[in-house]
């Protein structure tokens, strides 16, 4: 990620702050109407806690963009708890497109083609690491 691509997503980060709720709650919106198979994992979970989740970990990934080797065990333990729920590869895509989708809704005309490629990258990377860790648990 170059350093032009950390300014955008952390401009663009602080854009949606002001309105975390209303963007996490766009997002499982989303990720529900685009994968139904998402849904189920989460029957019996609070979901204004849940949104509040979401938020608090794009804040901590935007938040180590210059230094992100301590958070890499962080999201290898993510992969790997998530295995409990039963997500899968395909589960990364799903919820990779309802981010990139909810920002694009949330972000409106800051929604540039460079921003677009900077939050693919980063999701891409956070998401990596953690498909990475799951399949390997998965393989023990």
């Amino acid at each position: 990620m170059t350093p032009e691509q950390k300014t955008i997503i952390e401009a663009t980060w602080a854009m949606v702050v002001p309105i975390a709720d209303t963007a996490a709650t766009l997002f499982y919106t989303r990720l529900f109407e685009t994968d139904a198979s998402t849904a189920a994992m989460f029957g019996g979970t609070n979901m204004a806690e849940q949104r509040r989740k979401l938020m608090q970990a794009l804040a901590a990934v935007v938040g180590s963009l210059d230094n992100l080797a301590p958070m890499i065990p962080v999201l290898e333990n993510l992969g790997k708890k998530h295995l409990a729920y039963g997500v899968t590869g395909k589960h990364y895509d799903s919820v990779g497109a309802a981010l990139l989708w909810t920002l694009e809704q949330g972000l409106g005309e800051h929604w540039t083609p460079a921003a677009k490629e900077a939050w693919t990258i980063a999701y891409g990377t956070v998401a990596g690491v953690m498909r990475q860790a799951a399949d390997a648990a998965m393989a023990a």
